[in-house]
């Protein structure tokens, strides 16, 4: 049985992520701030909820991250940028991440085939970015991209099998993007099939990169 740990599972894609995967019969820990304490910005913390997790985990989903901090707005100009409230986002997006790949060695199999997929967004891509804007969240995506790719490469060493990737889940019906009515979207669920499918069906020879949910390489 394939054993999946889902970090972020009280948000929107991680809850159906999280359902998604139990209604395949498939074991789940699910692990969230909400639930478990984890705050993915603090060191202690993710050492702490994810040091009492028993690994090896099959696969490995993070899907967690903010679009701003309360109270505040992506910014739509230069003039905008706040560095508290970049800080902010890039501690969510970026750094929390990167406390989570950290922990990976110890949760993922030594041998056999494993996959790691990292929520980011295609306003994460930096070659894509043809309307400007949403500095902090994009440069924060942009920065959790690296450091995937980066965790995939020394993973890769060790398990040659690991697939570690980015995917851009598109544009979903969460409380996340309930400011954006002009996007089209998605459901959470439809979300969750289509990243599991991605995921599912890549092999070594892709880890390290970036997929959108349709599962198309998406520009650096």
């Amino acid at each position: 049985m394939t054993r999946t740990l889902v970090i972020g599972a009280s948000g929107g894609i991680g809850a159906a992520l999280d359902a998604t995967l139990r209604a395949r019969g498939e074991e789940v820990v699910a692990l969230s701030r909400r639930d478990d304490g984890l705050d993915v910005t603090d060191t202690a913390s993710v050492a702490r909820v994810l040091g009492a997790v028993d690994g090896p985990f099959d696969r490995v989903l993070v899907a967690t991250g903010i679009l701003s901090p309360e109270g505040a707005r992506p910014e739509k100009s230069l003039a905008e940028i706040d560095a508290e409230v970049m800080a902010q986002v890039f501690a969510v997006n970026a750094i929390g991440p990167a406390l989570v790949l950290k922990e990976l060695p110890r949760l993922l199999p030594r041998s056999g085939r494993c996959s790691v997929g990292v929520l980011t967004a295609r306003v994460g891509s930096i070659g894509d970015n043809g309307m400007g804007g949403w500095y902090s969240y994009r440069a924060a995506k942009a920065a959790a991209n690296q450091i995937t790719r980066t965790a995939a490469i020394e993973l890769s060493r060790k398990r040659p099998e690991a697939v570690i990737v980015a995917l851009h889940p598109g544009t979903v019906e969460t409380a996340f993007t309930a400011d954006y009515p002009a996007h089209r979207k998605v459901t959470a669920s439809e979300s969750a099939d289509n990243l599991l499918r991605v995921l599912n069906n890549l092999t070594s020879k892709e880890t390290g990169q970036f997929f959108d949910w349709a599962g198309k390489a998406v520009p650096w």
